[in-house]
């Protein structure tokens, strides 16, 4: 009975530790690592830089405005222009100025920059959506892989209980001297063996768990379980599937191929707009400015040669009179730039986008075929995951049947040790068979998802 006690004493210590910890379900789970991942919140952060950078294409249509202000004290000789002199002595100048261009024509370069971040937006935009689902689809796989140890750790945990009530009635049968002693110490060391795979399991339950936590970035520290999603395992099996129609769907909804196309567009409008580099280019300015002068002392009147003082003609002109009207000018027109010879910097530029939009199509066209291959391997893993699954169930029912007779047949006496202990290690295995290929037709059917671009969190939960 001391066996029995200790295999119910510890069923009752885990399941009291599981009412205490946290559920956490697979929504929450998404949830957690939509908002912590490390890859998507980077890619998000770069999506915003190529808002950004969009925007400030569309602004480089409009005028380049600017005010330029100077503020200089020469000591020594300068040209003076208020008297149109060369003075010797301090002299403070102060300048200000508003000035603008506008570019009429530069070879569509501004047009073509506009539609290559248009794309490159675009390109960033579904690539946030691809490695959204990258964040699903690993958090799946985890979570996934989180309910199969537990279901491993409760199915080693029965058998172990199982086992640990039947040495019990082996040592009162050996005492009564209906059994040989022999029997005990093999039904003892089967459920040593069955206590060891309990707690391999249960052990290998807290890693993949660790590896979860890590995913999520979440205290390490709380504990958790996980609940199992409204899934219907017959439902999931069920569908028929086209390769080469899932092939063309997957072009119209993953987002690493929508990106690649788009990165391909961008490219060749980069390329474009390096080809504007070689065209004339034609600007229109405009300035409108002032200026002070003030010669330090200049004194306020002058003897006239005949004794009598008079006011100074060279005095500077007070500020407002020189700043708002003496000195104002006004400057306009137009700047044409043609290219001739700069190094062949423009060819060079220009060569450049031209090899990256080849390698842009090269890229687009490797995705596609990876899109193909993705299909066809996902497809096949998942017919191959559907017959795996029917094959444990029948797998189960008869060793279920084996051992249960098997067991009463020992229990009588009818049945040796060997043949109970083999029908006991084909029942627990073709639990552990049956559980494994269950969550793998699952998880080969979230991968088909991805694989065709269209995996949603609620694949998993069942939701709409």
């Amino acid at each position: 009975m001391r066996k029995v006690m200790m295999a119910a004493a510890l069923v009752g210590v885990v399941a009291t530790a599981a009412a205490q910890n946290k559920v956490l379900t697979f929504d929450e789970a998404v949830r957690i690592a939509m908002r912590n991942s490390v890859t998507l919140n980077q890619q998000r952060n770069n999506l915003e830089v190529n808002q950004m950078q969009r925007t400030a294409a569309y602004v480089a249509m409009g005028p380049n405005v600017s005010l330029n202000s100077t503020a200089v004290r020469i000591d020594g000789n300068s040209f003076n222009p208020q008297s149109g002199t060369v003075i010797n002595g301090i002299r403070d100048n102060v300048t200000g100025s508003i000035n603008g261009n506008i570019n009429l024509f530069s070879g569509f370069r501004t047009i073509n920059t506009i539609k290559q971040n248009n794309n490159l937006l675009e390109a960033q935009a579904y690539n946030v959506g691809r490695v959204t689902q990258d964040v699903i689809n690993t958090v799946a796989a985890q979570y996934l892989t989180v309910m199969l140890d537990e279901e491993l750790f409760r199915i080693a945990k029965e058998n172990y209980a199982s086992l640990a009530k039947q040495l019990e009635q082996v040592k009162e049968q050996a005492a009564l001297g209906s059994r040989s002693p022999v029997d005990e110490y093999n039904q003892d060391a089967q459920t040593k063996a069955a206590e060891l795979r309990m707690v391999q399991a249960e052990i290998q339950l807290y890693n993949d768990k660790a590896l979860l936590t890590q995913t999520l970035l979440i205290d390490p520290f709380e504990q958790f379980d996980v609940e199992r999603p409204n899934w219907d395992v017959n439902a999931i099996g069920n569908e028929t599937l086209d390769m080469h129609e899932l092939a063309e769907k997957a072009k119209i909804h993953r987002g690493d191929y929508l990106r690649a196309v788009r990165q391909e567009s961008a490219q060749r409008f980069g390329m474009a707009s390096a080809r504007g580099t070689m065209m004339p280019s034609l600007f229109a300015f405009g300035t409108y400015g002032s200026a002070y002068n003030f010669q330090h002392n200049v004194p306020d009147s002058i003897d006239d040669g005949t004794g009598n003082m008079i006011p100074n003609p060279g005095k500077p002109r007070p500020f407002e009179e020189q700043f708002r009207q003496n000195n104002v000018y006004k400057q306009y027109g137009l700047q044409l730039t043609i290219p001739i010879l700069n190094g062949f910097q423009s060819r060079s530029t220009f060569t450049q986008q031209k090899k990256l939009y080849e390698n842009a199509q090269l890229n687009r066209k490797n995705v596609e075929y990876q899109i193909q291959n993705d299909v066809i391997r996902t497809v096949r893993n998942y017919e191959g995951a559907k017959k795996s699954y029917l094959v444990t169930v029948d797998q189960l029912k008869s060793a279920e049947v084996a051992f249960q007779l098997e067991t009463e047949r020992y229990n009588l006496g009818v049945t040796n040790f060997v043949d109970f202990v083999n029908a006991n290690r084909a029942f627990v295995q073709a639990q552990a068979d049956k559980a494994r290929a269950e969550y793998n037709l699952v998880f080969q059917k979230l991968l088909l998802e991805y694989a065709v671009g269209t995996l949603k969190a609620e694949d998993l939960t069942g939701g709409n």
